[in-house]
């Protein structure tokens, strides 16, 4: 049986991207190799990398409007340093959100100044911080879009008088947002794109060059554009994994048709989470995740009951972080709405036999 995958990371992937990779691994279009035998070289891999960074361009509605896109290594967690070590040159402000925000800016504090805009570090996350100002002498503004964790997402983002940088890690391609508001994009393909090994980064190449420190080669952004993210050898199986979904998700429409079926999603999720008296939800109701929906059971006298029934029907991933407790169902880009629906009728039929 095919089960129900809501993992937060790495994340589902379309069936079809599944097969197309699979595929590849054996032989990349019938060319005789492996895609994780050829040269990255070689023009078949050129390709595939300079396909995996246009359409990124294209998605995101970036193209010749001064952006550049990365398929890099070493996770958000590096783009932590990377966006410090590039960009900052005296201060800068992060908002804090989640765990990862937190995480950024200890990274960050390496380098120099970082004052927190905004946070919700005391009520353990389960809020967006608002009415926050961005200090217009500062380098940049550092904000993460989805809190996978604590299942919170900004809604709406500041006009920032300085260059902003999202950490877009959970919730990449998911929802239409004017990405030209931001000068520098981060995300981990295993959230919402494709497997772990690469970091999609798309910048603005404007804002770089800027910061009177010496930057090592391979945390210096204007290196990687220069050798068109291929200044050392690539994750190759990820990329073009990366490169399948984004083309699957232009097949479908674009993010536009994407965030319709997302929407249900949650909308479905949500419903049953506040409808049901043995279910709590965690965070705040005006800053829920699309991308992942936390909640707790209340009455834990129920849970060996429930875990039960979520295995008879193949739910998987259901578990929420240790820092938050009870069930995280991560809905990305490729999960059915049919698996959330799946979901739902386990969290009725449980109340009904309570």
């Amino acid at each position: 049986m095919k089960k129900h995958n809501f993992s937060a990371g790495p994340c589902i992937l379309p069936q079809s991207v599944l097969l197309k990779a699979s595929e590849a691994v054996m032989d990349l279009d019938n060319n005789g190799l492996s895609l994780i035998e050829i040269s990255h070289r070689s023009k078949a891999f050129v390709d595939i990398m300079e396909n995996a960074r246009a359409l990124a361009l294209e998605l995101l509605g970036l193209e010749g409007k001064g952006y550049k896109a990365l398929f890099l290594q070493g996770g958000a967690s590096t783009q932590f340093l990377m966006v410090a070590l590039n960009l900052l040159e005296k201060r800068a402000g992060y908002l804090n959100c989640g765990t990862w925000a937190d995480k950024a800016i200890k990274e960050a504090k390496i380098y120099d100044d970082i004052y927190e805009v905004g946070s919700s570090k005391n009520a353990n996350y389960n809020y967006i911080p608002k009415g926050y100002e961005i200090p217009e002498d500062y380098d940049y503004f550092h904000c993460t879009s989805n809190n996978t964790i604590f299942g919170t997402q900004m809604k709406t983002f500041p006009n920032s008088p300085i260059p902003m940088v999202c950490d877009m890690s959970s919730d990449i391609f998911s929802r239409t947002l004017d990405f030209s508001k931001f000068d520098l994009i981060y995300a981990g393909a295993q959230k919402n794109m494709g497997p772990a090994g690469t970091t999609l980064v798309v910048i603005k190449e404007d804002i770089l060059g800027k910061v009177s420190r010496k930057i090592p080669s391979m945390m210096d952004y204007k290196v990687h554009i220069s050798k068109g993210s291929m200044f050392n050898t690539p994750p190759v199986f990820a990329v073009y994994t990366s490169m399948l979904t984004l083309e699957w998700l232009k097949d479908l429409g674009g993010i536009a048709a994407i965030e319709k079926e997302n929407e249900k999603k949650s909308r479905l999720m949500y419903s049953e989470i506040d409808l049901n008296p043995l279910f709590k939800g965690f965070s705040a109701k005006e800053d829920r995740s699309d991308m992942n929906a936390t909640f707790t059971l209340e009455n834990e006298n129920l849970k060996e009951t429930f875990e039960t029934m979520l295995k008879e029907a193949g739910i998987n991933g259901l578990n929420g972080h240790r820092s938050v407790g009870g069930y995280r169902a991560s809905m990305y880009n490729a999960l059915p709405l049919d698996s959330v629906k799946v979901l739902v009728e386990v969290m009725s039929e449980l109340e009904s036999k309570a």
